[in-house]
């Protein structure tokens, strides 16, 4: 695969490129070239809250419950984060696919004081509601310092996270995506030292319970966007210099906001899905809870192969359709929607023949370990259709179909998952409620293949008739 950062003028500075990275080449082994190199930055940027959830459940049942309460706040802030980064991936990577390198440098720049300012704003908001917010979400008056004490930390450190979520997809685009797993390892690394020594207290650290977890994370991933800002500026040259950074700013912003908007409300549709559900597994006790939670994050860890396709497929529709090369979209899309059934197939078997075993590593309650294998051989079944909708979301972003891929999400979380989950609880208990989730993997997965062909399709007859 070609590099971004390859060149054969001399005159222009690297990281332009002549050819686009993600154009040339056959599909597959492009596809390959990119995911592959991701596959232990995927695994390491799971492993952050596998790694968090294991050392924190070593304290015992109810801050393991305190660490679940967190993920859908945790996962609304970075849904932000995301779904800004998705806007100005796509319109970084369509700006290379028409080989125009300053468009880039420029969007880039705007993009990142964009998201910095943005995150400054949630961390303050956060900060200030984090009793109300977590009340709402059910949690009780013995847990809420446990919340607490995590979250002033991570909301201080909020921007450290956002940077790099932002900035790796254009990485990716750059045909760079070794340095962006490497980014993402370097961080775990760093995660999974600290966290023993800060939550424990070792080396002559205090022992700081689940702030140390917090500031384990935040040190961890400043280092990671110290290393981002550095690449980007310094070997790819997309950062404007300091006396330039401000002009045209706002009508980026506006790009970016328009393209990455409807990706920021799809995903915040998740965490919403997930404090629901959080809410209703709170009415089986706080097991139900940490055993969900803790799950949840396996199943995350399982699917980081996938995910390593699925973080490289925007940047490769984007840059594509800038190149207008829909022949090469349509093959993607074929290779990862067989890729998906194929390998959740593949973790359904093993998960349901493992899942007491697994179960045994995050607690020794029997109550918490009947909860979790029951999640585990219920929502297995639906994995791969789940994979397949979020490559077809991927391939819609890619398109520049944003409020498609949102109303993928929207569907599937306001039409079919919630309220499939009343009922499920309602009539089958915690079961039931698993339950729902499986028939809405397996309708929405299917639901969303369809709509992203139909996408290209359209996409095509508008290239043969223009």
């Amino acid at each position: 695969m070609p590099s971004a950062s390859s060149e054969s003028d001399p005159s222009r500075p690297a990281g332009t490129a002549t050819t686009p990275a993600l154009v040339g080449g056959s599909v597959g082994r492009t596809l390959v070239n990119m995911a592959v190199p991701m596959l232990a930055g995927t695994f390491a940027m799971n492993a952050y809250s596998l790694t968090d959830t294991w050392f924190v459940s070593r304290m015992g049942t109810r801050p393991l419950a305190a660490m679940s309460f967190t993920f859908p706040v945790v996962m609304m802030v970075t849904c932000v984060a995301s779904g800004l980064g998705n806007g100005l991936t796509m319109l970084v990577s369509h700006a290379l696919g028409r080989r125009d390198h300053d468009a880039a440098r420029r969007l880039t720049t705007h993009g990142l004081l964009l998201m910095t300012a943005v995150t400054l704003v949630l961390s303050v908001a956060g900060c200030l509601s984090i009793g109300p917010v977590f009340r709402a979400l059910g949690v009780d008056a013995e847990t809420l310092p446990l919340v607490r004490d995590y979250m002033l930390v991570w909301f201080g450190g909020a921007l450290t996270m956002s940077l790099p979520q932002v900035g790796n997809g254009i990485l990716i685009s750059l045909g760079d995506s070794r340095a962006a797993s490497r980014l993402m390892i370097l961080g775990t690394l760093l995660n999974t030292l600290l966290d023993p020594i800060m939550i424990f207290g070792y080396l002559g650290c205090p022992a700081m319970g689940m702030r140390g977890a917090a500031l384990a994370t935040v040190i961890s991933q400043a280092v990671s966007a110290v290393w981002l800002l550095t690449l980007l500026g310094r070997k790819h040259h997309l950062l404007r210099a300091p006396t330039g950074a401000m002009h045209g700013c706002l009508s980026s912003w506006r790009r970016v906001v328009a393209m990455g908007g409807p990706s920021i409300l799809s995903m915040m549709l998740m965490p919403i899905s997930s404090s629901v559900l959080t809410r209703l597994l709170g009415g089986f006790g706080h097991e139900a809870v940490a055993a969900a939670g803790a799950a949840g994050r396996i199943e995350m860890f399982a699917f980081v192969i996938p995910m390593a396709l699925g973080i490289s497929l925007t940047p490769f529709m984007s840059q594509n359709f800038g190149a207008q090369r829909l022949d090469r979209i349509r093959e993607a899309l074929r290779v990862a929607t067989r890729f998906a059934l194929l390998y959740g197939g593949l973790v359904a078997v093993l998960f349901i023949a493992l899942a007491p075993w697994i179960a045994g590593l995050f607690t020794h309650d029997p109550k918490v370990a009947g909860i979790f294998t029951d999640y585990i051989r219920i929502i297995a079944f639906g994995y791969g259709a789940l994979e397949v909708q979020r490559y077809s979301s991927f391939t819609l972003n890619g398109l520049h179909r944003p409020l498609a891929a949102t109303a993928v999400t929207a569907v599937r979380v306001l039409v079919v998952l919630i309220p499939l989950s009343y009922l499920g609880s309602y009539l089958g208990g915690v079961r039931g409620l698993f339950a729902a989730r499986l028939v809405t993997d397996l309708a929405c997965g299917t639901m969303a293949c369809l709509w992203a062909w139909r996408a290209v399709r359209q996409a095509e007859s508008r290239v043969r008739g223009g």
